[in-house]
């Protein structure tokens, strides 16, 4: 048999460890849960979208290209203007 000190101390590393596990699958939860927030709307906007009908979804559809196309041309403006943002950071920061 084991010595009762060496039993004490593994009960003492045997306890932390237990407490490690539970925190550890603490943060599991909420990690599980923050990633699942994305999948639960877009499962709800899916189920929205079937309730609608067949001329509404064709609709929404066409106001989706329209939402597209100016994003995406505000983004090409950002791209640009990005674009030269490490030059002018380096002037103004000579300056000082």
């Amino acid at each position: 048999m084991y010595p009762r000190q060496e039993l004490i101390r593994l009960a003492a590393h045997k306890a932390v460890l237990r407490r490690a596990i539970a925190v550890s699958r603490a943060e599991c939860v909420v990690a599980a849960r923050d990633v699942g927030r994305p999948v639960e709307w877009l499962d709800r906007a899916v189920a929205m979208v079937r309730e609608l009908p067949p001329l509404a979804r064709v609709g929404m559809a066409s106001l989706g290209l329209l939402v597209r196309q100016s994003v995406l041309q505000r983004l090409t403006r950002l791209a640009g203007v990005l674009r030269w943002a490490p030059l002018l950071s380096s002037l103004l920061g000579k300056k000082r």
